[in-house]
């Protein structure tokens, strides 16, 4: 299968791509962005629907201290270090761009907390510009599918972005993530209809 078979298949697999964080702002979806590092969206959701209902913007959020927010959101695991990045990331913001999130992925990777996989997803979702977020999900199919030789995240993003037009990055990006996250599971993966099974790693593998 070439680039654009596998854009034509992940286009029939994936019809509406986009995003499962629930946010209202930029701001708010950096801080669910954080908070999904080995977290389910849903359990994400459920934590910041009351989490911005009291802290909403950056100037609310450095009020608190690490304990407290880490009370908050502590079902989402790793809560000590997601409530320093959150509240480090918060400062960052007030004191580098008053309070506003930069558009910019340089700029975006200044802030504490704040790595290339998480500034990628905001300038695709908020800002609709053109990444290629890598997660665990976009590392999985990309190795099975024969994308990629690497596991390192950088290396993965380039070499989808050398395979696929700038214009599919966002959209596969997420066709990646939702296809990672229903169909092709890290254990019992579907496998019967993959429309993918010529090129497919795993499948070879597994027959």
């Amino acid at each position: 299968m070439d680039s654009k078979q596998i854009i034509q298949a992940f286009d029939k697999l994936v019809l509406n791509p986009k995003c499962e964080l629930e946010y209202e702002t930029p701001y708010q979806l950096l801080v669910a962005v954080i908070l999904s590092a080995q977290c389910t969206d849903k359990r994400v959701n459920i934590v910041t629907r009351e989490l911005f209902k009291k802290f909403p913007t950056p100037n609310h959020m450095v009020n608190l201290t690490y304990d407290e927010l880490g009370q908050m959101i502590y079902s989402c695991g790793f809560y000590n270090s997601k409530s320093k990045a959150i509240i480090d990331m918060s400062k960052d913001l007030l004191e580098k761009f008053s309070g506003q999130v930069p558009k910019n992925l340089d700029e975006l990777m200044t802030l504490r907390g704040v790595g290339r996989k998480t500034a990628n997803v905001l300038i695709t979702e908020a800002f609709k510009g053109d990444a290629f977020a890598v997660d665990t999900h976009v590392a999985r199919i990309s190795s099975r599918l024969g994308l990629t030789k690497s596991e390192n995240p950088n290396q993965i993003e380039e070499d989808l972005k050398k395979i696929f037009p700038q214009s599919s990055w966002s959209r596969l990006h997420y066709q990646f993530v939702l296809f990672g996250r229903y169909k092709c599971k890290a254990v019992k993966p579907d496998c019967l209809e993959c429309p993918f099974q010529e090129i497919c790693k795993y499948f070879k593998k597994k027959k």
